[in-house]
């Protein structure tokens, strides 16, 4: 698109996570107007640590934002997979894009703040709960909660698993339940009972359960993770430290004294979900993004880079289409194959007969969530 015609676009983005920042980010560089609308009144992240990999640390140096994110990571060179005793099972280089061989690990609340911190004052409203979208064509227009409305050339639906936006205009399947909790806790470098000495993210892979430990060396902490098998599909389920433990039962001594220390009140719960590829992402003049788009498990680490990837494919869209409905087809084109793609690889995990070791016949028929 020409840029007078970028200028005059105006963009409503809902959702302010990942994908909805980076959105912002990306798009206002091409001189559009942008506005992000988020429910939260406060946006909080949970406690836990994610890896940015290289191809999305080279899309932060293309928007000029990369020392922004960096300077609030640990620059990793390997991922290791080892059984519970700790014994090796593969040690690999993290994937390079051109000259960035790290993935940058990140607790979650010092990304988003990161990405929010690089947006204009002012671009960001927040306690818009959205209710509906109305589809006109060329223009759609947001109806929120607090009676406010807002029009728009192009609204990108960011707000997540749960969308509106997806629910409204694009799919009205709900999200499904993989068998399994996540666990997640920020603990100190001191409470790692020394497992932790370089910046190196570990997977120890256990009947039923895998175990993250992803370095948080700049913070001076790690984050643990636990992901295990469980059939109650409660989205927030209630869990004792006697379970968590029962889920780390036979793992190296160390594993099991982190587990056994954590202070519950500061472990993130939560029934792990992902939604099944819909068809269409977009209209002429509406259009899905990140977790909204293809919510992932997270057992490759793929979410938050597969937002900020779609975030990016999005501008070089409108930038190389002569329009918005051309470039949103374009997008799409672009990215729901990889995003197809490691929808379904998230769902192993690891190859197929890495499961049927490590998951001989346990894997229990999913439950409905519950509210």
């Amino acid at each position: 698109m020409q840029l007078s015609d970028l200028q005059n676009l105006r963009i409503a983005v809902v959702g302010a996570g990942y994908g909805g920042a980076s959105a912002a980010k990306a798009l206002s560089l091409l001189g559009a107007r942008v506005d992000v609308y988020e429910q939260a009144a406060e946006i909080r992240e949970a406690g836990a640590g994610i890896g940015l990999r290289p191809a999305t640390m080279n899309r932060f140096r293309e928007w000029g934002i990369f020392d922004a994110i960096a300077k609030v990571t640990s620059p990793s060179a390997h991922f290791e997979i080892l059984t519970p005793a700790c014994d090796p099972i593969m040690k690999e280089t993290w994937p390079p894009a051109g000259e960035q061989i790290h993935t940058h690990l990140i607790h979650r609340g010092d990304f988003i703040d990161a990405l929010l911190g690089v947006l204009p004052e002012g671009m960001v409203h927040l306690g818009h709960k959205l209710e509906s979208i109305t589809d006109n064509g060329d223009r759609a227009v947001l109806s929120f909660a607090h009676g406010a409305r807002v029009e728009a050339d192009l609204v990108i639906g960011a707000d997540g698993i749960k969308s509106v936006v997806r629910r409204e205009l694009f799919s009205d399947k709900e999200p499904v339940f993989s068998g399994e909790h996540a666990y997640r806790a920020v603990i100190s470098l001191d409470d790692a009972h020394g497992m932790v000495t370089d910046d190196d993210l570990r997977m120890y892979i256990g009947r039923g359960t895998k175990i993250y430990l992803l370095p948080l060396r700049h913070r001076d902490q790690v984050s643990f993770d636990i992901t295990a098998l469980c059939p109650d599909g409660t989205w927030v389920p209630e869990v004792t430290k006697d379970d968590l433990l029962a889920t780390v039962e036979g793992f190296d001594e160390r594993l099991v004294a982190i587990t056994r220390e954590l202070d519950m009140a500061g472990v993130n719960i939560r029934a792990v979900y992902d939604i099944d590829p819909i068809d269409t992402w977009h209209s002429d003049c509406v259009v899905l993004l990140g977790d909204a788009a293809h919510s992932m498990l997270h057992h490759q680490g793929q979410g938050a880079n597969s937002a900020v990837e779609d975030a990016g494919a999005l501008a070089d869209a409108l930038r190389e289409a002569d329009s918005v409905p051309q470039a949103l087809t374009l997008y799409q084109a672009t990215r729901k194959p990889v995003t197809d793609r490691l929808q379904a690889v998230s769902r192993q995990g690891w190859t197929e007969d890495e499961i049927d070791e490590v998951f001989p016949g346990q894997r229990p028929a999913t439950a409905a969530p519950k509210d």
